[in-house]
């Protein structure tokens, strides 16, 4: 029992690095994909023809393929040597789509967040009767009014059932990146497992400190929830397939 006691304190600086790497992506990731695809949302349902294809396309390509495939497209696949010499001539510095390891796990991730992400914020806000639009033009409301004051503070609380899904997928998603030499809690973990060879010691660990992650942030975002929730209000919370 003392061994097991010495060797997880020799080992916890390492997974306490990785741990506080796959924070920063997972936070930075939810970031990305917020900022990308509650755009991507509104095109779909606000915008004009060729904006919603566009943003039907984005949702569709990024939640169409795997996340792997995503990754190694951003760090290997604009890597081609080909590539960047065309771009090299056409007055690029050299290497201009190299991507360093950690901008393309936030890239892949941030991305494919965007993607579910925005389909979220949609079926938030088509869940909204069309008639509250309708009643305020006509109490004298634009359309832009309307979206901010009326359609948007239900859909805000609607997503967040939904949302809160997205963030723990997210923290377990991170996980990819140790394939492409990111260093974040997965990625130490293989690192320890391939020095003392001790996969039943460190994966069962590893796996707990997941749960335990996915745990806290499932809690908080019930307790945002449960805050900002109005009687009669409510969404189903929406399952990756």
């Amino acid at each position: 029992m003392t061994g097991l006691i010495n060797f997880w304190n020799m080992i916890w600086p390492t997974l306490g690095e990785g741990l506080w790497i796959t924070l920063q992506l997972s936070i930075g990731s939810l970031l990305i994909g917020l900022g990308v695809g509650f755009p991507i949302a509104l095109a779909r349902v606000y915008g004009p023809k060729g904006l919603r294809l566009f943003a039907t396309a984005f949702t569709d390509v990024f939640r169409g393929t795997p996340l792997l495939v995503q990754l190694f497209f951003f760090y290997y696949g604009l890597a081609d040597p080909g590539l960047n010499s065309f771009f090299e001539g056409l007055g690029f510095g050299r290497n201009f789509l190299v991507l360093a390891p950690m901008t393309a796990a936030y890239l892949a991730l941030g991305l494919n967040s965007a993607a579910y992400q925005a389909e979220y914020f949609r079926g938030a806000i088509q869940s909204i009767s069309s008639g509250q639009m309708i009643a305020a033009r006509a109490l004298g409301m634009s359309r832009l009014q309307a979206i901010i004051h009326i359609i948007m503070p239900q859909a805000l609380r609607l997503v967040i059932a939904p949302w809160s899904n997205e963030a723990a997928y997210m923290v377990k998603y991170t996980s990819v990146v140790s394939f492409i030499a990111v260093a974040d809690l997965f990625g130490r973990t293989r690192q320890i497992m391939s020095r003392y060879y001790n996969q039943m010691t460190m994966l069962p660990f590893v796996g707990l400190i997941y749960l335990v992650l996915v745990l806290g942030i499932t809690f908080l975002m019930h307790r945002l929830e449960k805050m900002v929730e109005i009687p009669g209000l409510e969404a189903e919370v929406d399952a990756r397939v």
